[in-house]
Order: structure tokens, then C-alpha cells, then sequence
């Protein structure tokens, strides 16, 4: 038989109706051999959505740097001496001199961003039932709203003639508005920073806002949800640059002008090329520098598209052995059948069917078994976001705590179907059928009509 006919053959519908009929004469084990398939192909689509879920969470957390920016920040050095009542660390970090010469000899550069961060307590003295918060207060311009993704939900954001001016006035996060404003409009109200004896007048409330990932040891992790935001020149006038913490009896004195500095490069091109001029200038006659670390969001994207890749990768290999464990299953079912239906391929051969004709039957059925587990798993392989979001909504009610001390990028994560998986799954459950088919196809050709009639 040439190709042309054996691929004629395979189309007739006759061929189907019997290899198709031989399988419903077996239900169960049909149904069994179905479920390899079937779970194959549902862990090609999940593993992928998942892995591509989590993969996306990361990157968002990353974009939420700027793939734009570079980050300077400032480090704490370890402390040095013994233990004494009191013990003062030396002046460390990123400084207001540094920023400026960044600033004007680096072209490349659009703009700089100085922050400081102080640990705060806040309160609202116009509610007597307010309890105090303890928050972070952000010394910031103008654009760090626009540079860290901050969005106004009333009011507005800081303004440059109030950085400039030193004025008085704050923005707030939308959970301390909640929290110290739980029945009222914050907008026009003092907010009361304790350790410092200040008021700030509320000029905009910010929408909530996701807490950003730890960058290994460079970049911790910063939730925005406490914050308050003043002008920096502000935090200058009023609070200078020594933090001071006291604790049983000692107390500890922190020198250090800025926090942070963030680094709009004009071209997402030069990214690189300026972060590497950036390191150059601050660690100019001090190479061993260990008081500041600078972050490159473009490079950890980079990065984490790489992991991406691979960890797709390690998924669909995960899920291909499921896939193959399937087709092992088939095959052995196959055998079975073939031994079992030895009598009936002999009848056939005997009243003129051709080999091909046997291998052709048998094929239909690998293959029709093949497809149908293919399809069922599909279909349940598009509920994965929705299983998910049950099963986290199942943990978070029965295991809270768990639930709770789960990674951020698990709770957050929402499984994405990646489309070229559902072609990918549903052709490998096909090849799978054809290839492992083949041997008991092959094998039931090759039995001879004469003994394959003496069979019992």
C-alpha cells in the first residue's frame, strides 16, 4: 500500500467507526487509559500558567523600580566597638554632594531624585480615640510620586513650589488614612509626626499601593502602606541628619543624609553605561565603599526573563513526563488488547483484510484515545486561574497563618494560560498516541492468519 492510500484508508470512515466501536466495547478500560493522557495534558497547561503567573509577578515587581532607573542606596555599615552606653556610628550613606555631582557630570542623566526614609510615629490629635501609628516618614520632591508608581486617590501630590518653600504639608498612604482617619476626610487635616513634635497639613490621600520585593541584600523590601510624605527640604530644616535611637538605657546616633537617590536615565539604552559611570564616581579613591549599593531594575529584568526562560523550560519538561508516563500507559494497553483480540485479527486476516488495514485500526484507536484525553484536558487545563483563586481563597479561610507567611509572590501570583501551551499540549497528546501505538499496531500486523485463528 503506497502513502497516498494507507492515508486514504485512515480518513475512511469506516476505519473510525470500527477502531472507535472497539474502544466503547471497553469502557473502563478505555476510560483508564484516557486519564494518562488527560493528566498529562492538564500539567502541561497548569505548570506553564503557573510558572508563567509567577514569573510575571516578579517582573512586575521589579517594572515597579524602573527599567529606566538606577538606584543608589544607602547602608548602614555593622556596628564597630564594644558594648558602651552610648555609641555614635560615623556618617554613612549616599550625601546631598554626591547627588549634585551625579547630577551635573554624568550626560547621560535626566533626572535625580533624593529621598530620605525616618521610621515615625503619627497620630491625629483631633480624634481623641486615635491611636498613634507607627508609619515611615519619606522626605521626597515633587516627582517621586511619578518615579515609584505612586497614585493620587484624592487631593494632590506634593507640588515643587512646596519643596522649595519648605512648607509644612504632607501626602499620606491610603492605609494610615483609613487608620487614623476612620470616619473623617484626612484632606485639610494635621497629621502629628510624635518623635519629632510636628505638624503637617494633609494635601492628598495616594491609592494603595503593592508592597515592592526585596533585591537580594542590596534592596529591601518597602511597603508603602504607612507612609507619609513631606518635602525633603523639609525633613532638612526641621529634623537635620542625625537619627538618634534610644533603647534600655543606651542609644545609638545615625549620621546620614540621604536614603536614597533614584536615577532617571534618558534612554533606556544607556541604562547600563550609566550605572557603571555612577559607580565609577561615587567609589572614586574609595574602591572598597561598603555604605551604599547600587540596584539596575533593567539588568535584574534582564535578568529575570532569563529565569523566565528556563523555568518555562523545566515546567514543560516536568509536564512532558506526565505526558510520556500517558503514553507508556497506552502502549501497554495496547499490548493487552493485541493479545487479547488475537483470534479477531486472524478472522480478519483470513477473510481478506491486509496488514496495513490491521495496523491502520489499531492506530485509530491509539490515536482516538490520544485525543479525547487531549481535549477533556484542555478544557480543565483553562480552569487553572480559577482553581487557583479557589484553592489560595480555601487556604486563606482554613490556614491563616500558613496562608499568611506564604511568599508574596505566591499570594499574589494569578496563573496565566500562556497560549502556544494549549497547540503544544494537544499535538504532543496526539504524537504520543501515534508514537507509542505504533508497536502494537505493528505487532498485531505481523501475526500470522493461521495461528492467530488456533488461538484461544
Amino acid at each position: 500500500m503506497n502513502i497516498a492510500s494507507a492515508i486514504s484508508a485512515f480518513f475512511r470512515p469506516r476505519t473510525w467507526k470500527l477502531g472507535l466501536k472497539s474502544l466503547v466495547l471497553h469502557p473502563m478500560r478505555s476510560g483508564l487509559t484516557v486519564l494518562g493522557i488527560f493528566f498529562g495534558v492538564v500539567s502541561v497547561i497548569w505548570l506553564l500558567a503557573i510558572g508563567e503567573g509567577i514569573s510575571r509577578e516578579a517582573q512586575a515587581r521589579i517594572e515597579d523600580l524602573g527599567a529606566e532607573n538606577v538606584i543608589v542606596r544607602s547602608i548602614k555599615p555593622p556596628d564597630s566597638g564594644g558594648a558602651t552606653s552610648t555609641r555614635t556610628v560615623d556618617s554613612f550613606g549616599v550625601t546631598r554632594a554626591e547627588k549634585e555631582l551625579i547630577e551635573t557630570t554624568i550626560p547621560t542623566i535626566g533626572r535625580v531624585l533624593p529621598i530620605r526614609e525616618v521610621q515615625q510615629r503619627f497620630a491625629y490629635n483631633g480624634n481623641p480615640n486615635s491611636k498613634p501609628v507607627d508609619g515611615r516618614l519619606v522626605g521626597c520632591t515633587n516627582g517621586y510620586a511619578e518615579v515609584t508608581r505612586l497614585f493620587v486617590d484624592r487631593g494632590r501630590f506634593l507640588s515643587s513650589v512646596e519643596v522649595n518653600g519648605s512648607k509644612s504639608v504632607c501626602v499620606i498612604a491610603a492605609n494610615l488614612a483609613n487608620r487614623l482617619f476612620p470616619s473623617e476626610d484626612p484632606l485639610g487635616k494635621q497629621i502629628y509626626v510624635q518623635d519629632k513634635k510636628e505638624f503637617f497639613k494633609i494635601v492628598g490621600v495616594l491609592k494603595p499601593r503593592n508592597a515592592s520585593a526585596a533585591i537580594g541584600g542590596s534592596l529591601a523590601a518597602q511597603d508603602f502602606s504607612l507612609d507619609v510624605y513631606i518635602p525633603i527640604t523639609t525633613m532638612r530644616q526641621r529634623m537635620g541628619d542625625l537619627e538618634i535611637n534610644r533603647s534600655n538605657g543606651s542609644f545609638v546616633v545615625k549620621s546620614f543624609e540621604l536614603t536614597q537617590i533614584t536615577i532617571q536615565v534618558a534612554e533606556v539604552d544607556d541604562v547600563k553605561r550609566t550605572a557603571k559611570l555612577v559607580e565609577a564616581t561615587l567609589k572614586a579613591g574609595k574602591i572598597d565603599r561598603q555604605d551604599i549599593a547600587i540596584v539596575v531594575p533593567f539588568e535584574l529584568l534582564e535578568q529575570a526573563e532569563f529565569t523566565r526562560i528556563v523555568f518555562m523550560v523545566f515546567m514543560g519538561f516536568i509536564a512532558a513526563v506526565s505526558l510520556l508516563v500517558g503514553g507508556i500507559g497506552i502502549m501497554n494497553i495496547m499490548l493487552a488488547t493485541v493479545t487479547e483480540r488475537t483470534r479477531e485479527i486472524g478472522i480478519r486476516r483470513a477473510l481478506g483484510a491486509k496488514r496495513s488495514d490491521i495496523v491502520l485500526q489499531f492506530l485509530v484507536e491509539t490515536i482516538s484515545l490520544s485525543v479525547i484525553g487531549g481535549i477533556m484536558g484542555i478544557l480543565v487545563g483553562l480552569l487553572c486561574p480559577l482553581a487557583i483563586e479557589l484553592l489560595k481563597s480555601i487556604t486563606a479561610s482554613s490556614a491563616p497563618e500558613m496562608y499568611a507567611s506564604l511568599p508574596g509572590d505566591i499570594t499574589d501570583m494569578r496563573p496565566v494560560i500562556v497560549p502556544f501551551s494549549i497547540p503544544l499540549a494537544f499535538c504532543i497528546s496526539v504524537a504520543v498516541g501515534v508514537f507509542f501505538g505504533l508497536y502494537p499496531a505493528y505487532r498485531a500486523a505481523q501475526m500470522d492468519p493461521i495461528e492467530a485463528l488456533r488461538h484461544e
